[in-house]
Parts: C-alpha cells; sequence; structure tokens
C-alpha cells in the first residue's frame, strides 16, 4: 500500500506536535493542517518548525495549511484511507471524530475524546460506525508503553508473587492511584503555553475527564488484561467530587498570554483569582474491585520535578506501589511489599521479564524489595509517544489486528472519566 495522507485537525494541544516529532514509515511527509485560525495553530506550526530545524535528527514534515471556520467540511472532503489526528478542544472533539470517521479516515485523538456523559453515545455510534467501515480509532495512550506500569502489570499477572486481587472497599480501596500535574511546565525543552480555554472546565474538562483516562487506562488494563469490560454492567460508580486549585491574574496571564479573564470565565472570578474547578476524587468499582483515584492540578513544576502519578495494588500475597516524587528522584519506582514468602517466586519472574525487559533487577530493602530499572529502558513522555504512533499504524495498516477489547474498554473508560460532570459536582 502507498504512503498515507496525514492530516491534522485543530492541533489545540501541544500532543498533535508531538506526533511529528519523528518521521514514520507508510505516511507522507506532506501533512495537511485543518484549523481554525488561532494561537493554538500558531503554537503548533512553532514546535513542527522546531522539529524541522533541530540540528540531531531533523524531521521533514511539510505543511498544507488551509486554517478557516470550515475546517470540519474540509476534514469529511478528505480521500478515505488517510490518518487523522486530533487534539483540539475537548468538548467538541467528538464532532471532529465522526468527520474523519464519516470520511473513512482513520483516528489517533488526543485524550479525552468525550468530557459529558451526555456524549458518551455519540462516541459508541462512531466506534460502530469505524469498525462497520475497518476504520480505527483509538486514544493517545502513551503511559501504556511506560515501563515502571508495563512491570506493575506483569508482576500483577503472577499469582505466585501477587496473589489474588484484594477487592477492598469503598474506604479502603483494593486500587489506589494520584496524579498531580501542573499548569507551567516545561515539554519537549520549552515553557508550554495554554490557551484561555484550558480554564474553562466546561470545555476543557476537569481532571478526571483528562488526565483520569490514563489511570483509568492503567487500573482496568491491570486488573483485566486484554478482557472487554462492559461499562453497563461492570462499573458502579460511588462518590465524586471536585473542588478549584485558586489562579491568579498575575499566573493566568504568565500561562497563556492573556492580559484580562475570558467572559466566559467571568463566574468563577472572585478578585483578581480564578477558581477552576479541576481537581478530582472518584470512588468506584470495576467487577467489584473497589478503585479510589485523586487527581489534582497544582501551578508549577518543583525544581528538577515533574508531573507525578503513583499506584497501590492490594494483592493478597504482596502489594505493589509505585512511587513516584522527590525521594525516587522524580522518577516512578516500582515497589514489592511482601505479605507472604514470595521471594523465590519473584526473583523467578525478574529474571524472565529480563528478556522483554533487559537489564532490570531486584533490590532489597528492609521489608520490601525495589525493582531497578535501568536507564535504557526509561525513554519518557516523548518516546512514548512514538511507540504509540507506530503500534497504532500498525493496526490502521492491519484493522483486523486491533484487539477486540479496545472498544468496548475504551467506552467503559470514558463512562468513568465523565463521572464528576455527570454528578455536576463543581
Amino acid at each position: 500500500m502507498s504512503d498515507r495522507r496525514l492530516i491534522i485537525v485543530d492541533p489545540g494541544h501541544f500532543h498533535a506536535a508531538l506526533v511529528q516529532k519523528e518521521m514514520y514509515a507508510g505516511l507522507m511527509p506532506l501533512a495537511h493542517v485543518y484549523a481554525p485560525v488561532d494561537r493554538d495553530l500558531l503554537d503548533y506550526l512553532t514546535r513542527v518548525t522546531r522539529f524541522n530545524t533541530r540540528p540531531d535528527q531533523p524531521t521533514r514534515w511539510e505543511l498544507a495549511i488551509q486554517a478557516g471556520p470550515d475546517f470540519l467540511a474540509r476534514v469529511r472532503a478528505e480521500p478515505e484511507g488517510g490518518v487523522a489526528i486530533l487534539s483540539g478542544r475537548n468538548r467538541g472533539k467528538i464532532e471532529g471524530i465522526r468527520a474523519a470517521v464519516e470520511s473513512g479516515l482513520h483516528v489517533l485523538a488526543d485524550k479525552p475524546m468525550i468530557i459529558r456523559r451526555a456524549d458518551l453515545p455519540a462516541l459508541e455510534a462512531v466506534l460502530t460506525a469505524a469498525e462497520r467501515r475497518q476504520s480505527v480509532v483509538l486514544d493517545m495512550m502513551g503511559g501504556r508503553h511506560e515501563v515502571a506500569t508495563a512491570l506493575t502489570r506483569a508482576l500483577h499477572g503472577d499469582p505466585a508473587v501477587f496473589g489474588e486481587q484484594v477487592a477492598g472497599s469503598a474506604a479502603e480501596p483494593g486500587v489506589e492511584m494520584t496524579s498531580l500535574h501542573h499548569l507551567l511546565k516545561q515539554v519537549a525543552g520549552i515553557a508550554n503555553p495554554r490557551p484561555a480555554w484550558y480554564f474553562d472546565v466546561t470545555e476543557q474538562g476537569d481532571a478526571l475527564a483528562d488526565i483520569g483516562t490514563h489511570l483509568v487506562d492503567r487500573v482496568h488494563g491491570t486488573l483485566f488484561p486484554e478482557q472487554a469490560l462492559d461499562y453497563r454492567r461492570d462499573i458502579a460508580i460511588h462518590e465524586v467530587t471536585r473542588w478549584p486549585t485558586v489562579v491568579t491574574v498575575a499566573q493566568f496571564r504568565e500561562v497563556t498570554g492573556e492580559a484580562r479573564w475570558p467572559e466566559y470565565l467571568a463566574e468563577r472570578v472572585n478578585g483578581d483569582a480564578l477558581d477552576y474547578h479541576c481537581n478530582a476524587r472518584l470512588r468506584y468499582a470495576v467487577r467489584g474491585v473497589h478503585v479510589g483515584l485523586d487527581m489534582r492540578w497544582e501551578w508549577e513544576e518543583p525544581p528538577g520535578g515533574g508531573d507525578t502519578q503513583t499506584a497501590t495494588y492490594r494483592g493478597s500475597r504482596a502489594r505493589l506501589e509505585l512511587r513516584h516524587g522527590p525521594a525516587e528522584g522524580w522518577r516512578p519506582q516500582l515497589y514489592v511489599v511482601p505479605l507472604a514468602e514470595i521471594g523465590t517466586a519473584l526473583e523467578r519472574r525478574i529474571a524472565a521479564l529480563r528478556a522483554p525487559y533487559p537489564g532490570i533487577a531486584l533490590e532489597r530493602r528492609e521489608r520490601e524489595w525495589r525493582v531497578a530499572i535501568p536507564d535504557a529502558l526509561r525513554v519518557g513522555h516523548d518516546a512514548n509517544f512514538a511507540a504509540l504512533t507506530r503500534r497504532f499504524l500498525a493496526y490502521v495498516n492491519e484493522p483486523r489486528s486491533l484487539p477486540a477489547w479496545e472498544r468496548p474498554n475504551l467506552l467503559a473508560k470514558y463512562y468513568v472519566c465523565t463521572a464528576a460532570e455527570a454528578a455536576g459536582r463543581g
């Protein structure tokens, strides 16, 4: 098959540009960009230009840009078989996905695909249409390729090490995850600007709707690997809350470049500060296993640090803990806390995992083990984006190779991640 057309739709988030941080076999170097004329488009162009002009392995992207309010109509006129990358405003993203699928395009969409529970039927209809046309539709789950997450899945799946998953309760969940993200941060070596609409939760979504997609994807993929979930039967939402991070007008100006609050944020502004209702806490159960998620946004990354995620999986023989903070040098580290005699089984499992993960080792630390992960396996956020893009393109070239569980699990994920919006909190 000849090289496919690459279509970039409304690149309102830097993830669209990160897909183009390298070249891919099977994609034409000429990318067709359809977007409104705004600062998001200029930011995208700046990033792609930096990739094309960097001294080390520069990319060779060419851009055919058609910018205007009718950009979705241009997507609908695209010949079928191409690859569409969507990374724009979250509230209307499902319309862009629908337009691409109706044109016979394959879609790799930045998360979240939807932020409102009312849009779940539309997402289900789009996935059904894509399946009928043998089009591949996926969201950007780069975290699946992160090595500590993969090793957690492997150890969780070993009954001699982990035992059985403890179901827990709403008060003490069997699985707990936290995520801390920052509004002012560095991406690909430069300060990452954010559009003003990013601070409108009805447009961008809260932390559960956005970064919660990664957490829920990891939880479901670890608890029930390669198993299809039915959100109507397998998911029970228990408790959800949302609360604000306070952003001053000076901070807002620094990260957006805007001198004043836009009108659509007025009802959330108190004096010179915005109550940004982004933080979320969720308690839910999946097939009887209780899960607790806590997701927060703070203002600025700490010196030498960045976004962090932690996880705890409670098993009958061991507890798996993913720790990520200053004590770990701001790198995710996996610990195994034994509740039974698992030393021999753990050593055997780690030895077997050295084939796909060369160089991993065990370090005994008083009453627990740390799984030592060599630097060569820690490829980082941007490289994980390239890995997920290559995996997506492999599915595009052979649509029947897309696992049958991807579609129902994507729906289950977005059912969970729209829980705060559905509850009307904040």
